[in-house]
């Protein structure tokens, strides 16, 4: 409706505070040129006129409507009813037409720069892959984030009271992701902008470090999972510390190669924006609460755990010796040969087997989502497994679906001892990070994307909770045979538990340290932020929080180069405190957790649908009836070496006499097996049973080529 007469003047859109009337509930008028047409004297007259009637005149763009038209009293209201109905279906219209094109563009920007990091972390030749690219891919998708025009339009709809309850949602989810990106800081934006291009270079510079150990037949190029593996089997000690070592040049090659001057922009950004330093600019965006607060909860648990830690490392020296608190060594003393027994009963070529099965018998389900796994180490590939979506998952305005899409990778070894295991829980984690993400069904694709304000702890949770199936003796009478079918001895698995269980503390002391280093870091004045500071603070904290060195050490973490992923390791010790909480709900409930139909569904809808409309903490309450703690954990930790073995025995013998025979499962997903740019196999092609029997034959043939 683009102007109306009333009372021979003409009012245009805005302007108008009256009731509108839309030209298909008036009677039918000539039209002349907008705004030429005085009302006629008849319409003119009764508009001064006071007689009952109140007639009113009326005109679309020149159209004027005299009162004999309008007609008696009961008509004009009649008009002015489907004038308001039609006003209001015009601005919803609007509403929606503002709210598809933020998705349309958010979603093209997102694919774009998702492209970009797949490519570049993989180290893809085909295709336009580039640092330069990658930088400004993200510049452009922030750009798109940050855009205070299309905030302030969101909110004047929010203001409006036009939006039903699906648009209100959306709207509150544009408003509160936006929120998280305006820089109104030209400084800090520029601050930013620098800081991205030297994370970048570091990347590019951390991909082509020759890194690996001096082995006693000479130097081997090996990735930190392999220097890891050797660590954790090999029988040589001076193998296992020449690996320590290799992980340990990686702090003073990230330090010179720019890290130092990451540190700086990053601070220097957050308190231009008027946060007390990075780690309090982004634990504030992700989890809507700051520094002080989250390491208040984290301190709970370093303080709980303190005389656990003391009396497990006292443990240790009396069971194992004290070069058992050597950093080469603890993972090899605490495991002992256990590794190597249980090597056959999770042979890596049946890992995809055995992860399929157990999400299909838990019913997860992928909403016609494509996973592209990339799971070989190779030279040149990024150093940690991870997952990512290129498109987001999200239902448009006509009702149609947008099935999510999903890259993950990991660094699998096929000949290394171990490398079945690892792959299993390398496949359980991202799986579930992919699992959760092809499962948010809401109305724009912001619901769905993992950066802010997405919480680190909600991102993490259901993919920590899910790859920590891989420990239960339930699951591994599942599904932990050899290649002949043989299921594993419970012998081995009660070897397992002893060797494991007393020093279970260890594994959350090394994950709080990384946060309290973080912490640390961005504390320091600027003027110690050198190389030389930061490795000897990242020492001082692996001895304040573990004892000793670590055997992974702090700087070889990839999670603190990126922006993206720096501050963020706290989420994982929020979500296993949420993991341990869901555990026991599910145990309480119905018993167990392992093939249990019900835990799909239920994490699909408490955990999974809202996606970002929710806040992390009241998800966990609404699934568990709790609030979060870290009970469920000290708990767990705490748990005598005798109760654990009974427990643990029943459910294991329980799964042997239960075990179904393996079927084809159906996921609701395609699949596609890749090794760089090679495509392995396509689930599309001929289905997933074949799909994994052509990856399995890869490999296979990998193993036994020449070297």
């Amino acid at each position: 409706i683009s102007r109306i007469v009333v009372a021979g003047r003409c009012l245009c859109r805005g302007m108008l505070s009256r009731t509108f009337i839309c030209a298909k509930h008036l009677p039918a008028a000539k039209c002349g040129s907008p705004c030429a047409t005085k009302p006629s004297v008849a319409t003119q007259s009764s508009l001064n006129s006071s007689s009952t009637s109140h007639s009113l005149a009326l005109a679309l763009g020149v159209t004027a409507v005299s009162a004999s038209a309008v007609g008696s009293r009961r008509q004009l209201g009649t008009l002015r009813a489907k004038l308001v109905a039609c006003r209001a279906s015009e601005e919803r219209a609007s509403l929606q037409a503002f709210i598809d094109d933020t998705n349309k563009e958010y979603e093209k920007v997102h694919i774009e720069f998702e492209d970009q990091f797949w490519g570049t972390k993989m180290g893809l030749k085909d295709g336009n892959f580039s640092t330069e690219l990658l930088t400004s891919t993200k510049g452009a998708m922030e750009k798109f984030l940050s855009d205070p025009n299309r905030l302030a339009e969101t909110r004047r709809w929010i203001q409006s009271s036009v939006a039903d309850e699906e648009q209100k949602k959306t709207l509150q989810m544009f408003e509160r992701t936006f929120q998280c990106y305006i820089m109104e800081s030209a400084t800090a934006l520029k601050l930013r902008e620098e800081g991205t291009m030297l994370e970048n270079e570091l990347q590019a510079a951390r991909n082509v470090m020759k890194l690996g150990a001096e082995l006693p037949d000479g130097f081997a190029e090996l990735s930190v999972v392999g220097l890891r593996m050797k660590m954790t089997t090999d029988a040589n000690e001076s193998v296992r510390k020449a690996c320590f070592e290799g992980m340990k040049s990686i702090g003073p090659f990230v330090c010179e190669n720019g890290f130092v001057e990451i540190v700086k922009k990053r601070n220097q950004m957050a308190k231009e924006l008027g946060y007390v330093d990075f780690y309090d600019y982004k634990v504030t965006q992700a989890e809507g609460f700051g520094k002080d607060r989250l390491f208040e909860i984290l301190d709970t648990l370093e303080v709980g755990t303190r005389e656990q830690m003391a009396r497990a490392r006292e443990e240790l020296v009396a069971t194992k010796g004290e070069d058992a608190l050597k950093p080469w060594n603890t993972g090899f003393m605490v495991a002992g040969d256990i590794t190597k027994k249980l090597d056959p009963y999770f042979p890596f070529e049946k890992a995809i087997s055995c992860w399929a099965q157990s999400y299909a018998a838990m019913g997860i389900q992928y909403r016609g989502a494509t996973m592209t796994l990339d799971l070989l180490d190779r030279k040149g590939k990024y150093s940690n497994g991870f997952c990512h979506w290129p498109q987001p998952p999200w239902r448009r305005s006509d009702g149609s679906w947008q099935p999510s899409e999903a890259n993950f990778t990991s660094l699998a070894d096929p000949q290394q001892v171990g490398s079945g295991h690892t792959a299993l829980r390398t496949l359980m984690h991202e799986a579930g990070h992919a699992a959760h993400m092809a499962n948010v069904v809401q109305a724009s694709p912001l619901f769905a994307q993992e950066r802010a304000p997405m919480s680190v702890a909600y991102a993490e949770n259901q993919s920590m909770f899910l790859d920590s199936l891989v420990g239960d003796s339930a699951w591994r009478g599942r599904y932990a045979r050899d290649l002949k079918g043989k299921v594993v001895p419970w012998e081995l698995l009660e070897e397992d538990l002893r060797c494991t269980h007393p020093f279970a503390v260890f594994a959350l002391r090394k994950m709080i340290a990384v946060p309290y280093f973080e912490k640390a870091l961005y504390e320091l004045p600027d003027e110690e932020v050198t190389s030389e500071r930061i490795q000897a603070l990242a020492d001082e904290v692996e001895e304040k929080l573990t004892g000793s060195a670590m055997s992974l050490p702090l700087l070889a973490i990839p999670h603190i180069l990126s922006d993206e992923s720096s501050c963020y390791y706290h989420g994982y010790v929020l979500a296993e405190m949420a993991v341990h909480q869901t555990r026991a709900y599910f145990l309480e409930k119905d018993g167990y957790i392992v093939d249990n139909p019900n835990v799909g569904p239920t994490l699909a809808e408490k955990y999974w649908e809202p996606g970002n409309s929710a806040v992390f903490l009241d998800l966990v309450e609404n699934l568990t009836g709790k609030p979060l703690t870290g009970d469920a954990w000290v708990k767990k930790l705490e748990q005598p070496m005798d109760e654990v073995l009974q427990h643990e025995q029943a459910d294991y013998e329980k799964a042997i006499s239960e075990s179904p025979e393996e079927k084809d499962v159906d996921l609701a997903m395609r699949v596609r097996f890749v090794d760089g740019d090679y495509v392995i196999a396509d689930s599309k092609d001929n289905g997933f049973a074949e799909a994994t029997a052509k990856f399995g034959a890869f490999v296979r043939d990998r193993v036994t080529a020449p070297a």
